[in-house]
């Protein structure tokens, strides 16, 4: 586990600097969902429209907007609304599209069909790229809405700020066990007897000794997931999925519909299972881009 600075409020040793910063979270925390919400009236958002968003992630890491006309929401909007956040290295992932932004739509055939997120099927809580390397950490993720199931696909998110005050609050030896460097460990990703992927070990908490910030990396997956065998870090795993829920008061639960999305600093996310109308075709299509960096003007210290 890398060093943190004593006056930070993520440092175990620094009850007071937690303090101040947890009093300062909650109190801004939103309440409501309409709170994370942003109308954009145009295809290329202005600075107010960015200030906006920019103020409502610094609150929650996370925010929603909404095009005035969904049309206008194609991979060109996604790329200038990522760059206008100051969001710019796009994470190439395995199943990208040529241009490292997504397109998230069920698939029947090919390598896509193999991962949850390309069929209809619940996709259970995690963070964005939790088997990267860590230079190749995600910090911030954009969801785009072109097509909305006929039936659910509500996305349920929870800022991993609050999830780590929660942890904290109940028994701060859970975030110890969780900042361990070997916490949580994925094994090798395996196609056809080939190698694409090497096992990945890492903490769930991590902070960026550059600025502060607290990065998150978890998936609530059974299998392909190793965690540290020993009691504490079972029981700290178990009290956070059980924070995982829509009953936890800081859960929000959003069913995005075309020409909306989310940005967020890679929060906590999951997404219920869905359908599609059977006798029409094409169903639901969300583009992702996954960044490797914060959306600007956010870190620990913004707005003091």
């Amino acid at each position: 586990m890398a060093p943190i600075l004593t006056n930070s409020p993520f440092n175990l040793d620094d009850d007071k600097a937690y303090s101040r910063w947890r009093q300062i979270k909650l109190d801004h925390y939103p309440k409501t969902i309409d709170e994370l919400m942003v109308n954009l009236r145009e295809k290329s958002p202005s600075a107010d429209e960015i200030a906006e968003i920019t103020a409502i992630c610094l609150r929650a890491n996370m925010a929603i907007y909404r095009l005035s006309d969904p049309a206008m929401g194609d991979k060109s909007f996604v790329r200038d609304l990522g760059q206008k956040l100051g969001l710019h290295r796009l994470d190439g992932n395995l199943c990208a599209d040529g241009d490292s932004i997504t397109s998230l739509q069920v698939q029947s055939v090919g390598r896509q069909s193999a991962y949850i997120p390309y069929t209809n099927r619940p996709l259970s809580w995690h963070t964005d790229g939790y088997y990267n390397l860590p230079d190749q950490q995600i910090r911030a993720i954009l969801m785009h809405c072109v097509r909305d199931a006929a039936e659910g696909g509500d996305n349920l998110l929870l800022d991993h700020e609050i999830a780590y005050i929660q942890l904290r609050d109940k028994k701060p030896d859970y975030i110890k066990a969780l900042m361990r460097d070997t916490a949580l460990t994925i094994p090798p990703n395996v196609e056809n007897g080939f190698e694409i992927r090497a096992q990945q070990s890492g903490p769930v908490f991590s902070v960026d000794t550059a600025t502060g910030n607290l990065s998150m990396r978890y998936s609530a997956r059974t299998r392909n997931i190793e965690w540290f065998d020993d009691d504490l870090t079972h029981e700290a795993v178990a009290c956070l999925n059980e924070l995982l829920t829509p009953y936890n008061p800081y859960v929000f639960t959003y069913k995005l519909s075309p020409g909306e999305g989310i940005i967020c600093n890679n929060v906590l996310h999951s997404r219920t299972g869905f359908k599609d109308m059977a006798d029409k075709a094409p169903g639901r299509l969300l583009y992702r881009a996954r960044y490797y960096d914060r959306i600007a003007n956010t870190d620990l210290n913004s707005g003091k």
